[in-house]
């Protein structure tokens, strides 16, 4: 360890994915879904996220941090929103907001938490080059006397437990599993953990597109999903194509190019339904071009995907290949694997599933 203060902004370790558990000199984790935050405790509080100041969004948890933290302090850690017992990232996202007044009251009506899984630096001075399993002690060791809402992320050796939480912490909206080299220092912007999340696929309908931004080709598919009344709801996107892909794209969706007013999602004639539709303000960008070419619903398009947030896909689907075989009106939100109620406070509590 070195007397060597760590002062903002410093980037996160990072992961790579990999598609099972690993075993051999791990500590594995829960892989949370929430925004990475770096907590720094010192004459003020700063909470990091990974391209910005978060700060001013989590009031709550920089008053706490003030009130209950020792000083100085630096902590890794997960921001997340638990909401009846499961994570939910759309209240979690719905921080980013500028206006103050707003924040503040949602910080009041669905406080967040911070999930701490690291400790960086303490009043023995800043531990980078010290092995993750002496930081983890540690970090066990101060979190004794937390308090909500500061929580200690729970960590496990045995590699069938990691794959237990896998398979059974999903429903309370893990993202997966994180295993870390107890041997390892923390290396700030690299890639040297390992996470293991949860793919699924599903059958969706093509019902438009997005112009990239870099010219006029293919940026993203606007993918859609049939409710039990017969309504395509906006499901998410998919934009993992090469540039060669992109440009064969608009020549291939050509044919299916139609006008919105005979659309699904115009807006003017679905005005009222419960639906989700594409095209409006960018909550991350209010100045990004959210508009699209719609398309026929006719095209059936097979993606990977992780997990749902509600009727969404939480993270952009992967394109797998085409189904022609398959029939729009087969794409259906019942076809979605959906995870296992499961609370979180059960996760925290480090607690082997039954």
């Amino acid at each position: 360890m070195t007397k060597t203060r760590i002062s903002p902004p410093l980037a996160p370790m990072l992961s790579k994915s990999a598609p099972e558990v690993p075993e051999g000199g791990y500590l594995y984790e829960p892989k949370w879904d929430g925004f990475r935050c770096i907590l720094f405790s010192g004459d003020s509080v700063e909470l990091s996220g990974r391209s910005e100041s978060i700060t001013r969004y989590f009031p709550e948890i920089a008053a706490e941090a003030a009130e209950q933290l020792p000083s100085p302090l630096v902590l890794d850690g997960e921001v997340v929103v638990p909401i009846d017992g499961k994570l939910d990232f759309d209240q979690l996202s719905q921080r980013i907001h500028p206006a103050q007044s707003r924040i503040t009251m949602l910080s009041d009506k669905t406080p967040a938490w911070f999930l701490a899984f690291d400790l960086l630096e303490d009043a023995d001075g800043n531990h980078l080059d010290t092995p993750f399993e002496e930081r983890r002690a540690r970090l066990e060791k101060l979190a004794k006397k937390w308090k909500s809402p500061f929580f200690l992320t729970p960590t496990t050796r045995d590699a069938a437990v990691a794959r237990q939480w896998f398979e059974t912490f999903e429903g309370a909206g893990i993202d997966g599993v994180m295993a870390k080299p107890l041997d390892s220092s923390y290396m700030p912007g690299k890639r040297t953990l390992t996470k293991v999340k949860h793919k699924r696929t599903a059958d969706c309908v093509v019902a438009g597109y997005r112009w990239h931004k870099s010219g006029p080709v293919v940026g993203s598919l606007l993918l859609g999903l049939y409710d039990d009344q017969g309504q395509l709801h906006h499901g998410g996107v998919c934009s993992s194509f090469s540039n060669a892909k992109r440009r064969e794209l608009v020549d291939f969706l050509a044919p299916y190019v139609v006008d919105i007013k005979d659309h699904p999602w115009n807006f003017e004639g679905a005005e009222g339904q419960a639906m989700r539709r594409p095209g409006g303000v960018n909550r991350w960008n209010a100045k990004k071009d959210m508009s699209y070419v719609p398309l026929r619903p006719e095209l059936v398009v097979e993606v990977e995907y992780d997990q749902l947030q509600g009727d969404r896909f939480r993270h952009n689907p992967r394109f797998a290949r085409w189904r022609p075989d398959r029939t729009p009106t087969s794409c259906t939100f019942d076809q979605l694997e959906r995870a296992v109620s499961y609370d979180v406070k059960e996760v925290l509590s480090g607690r082997t599933p039954q």
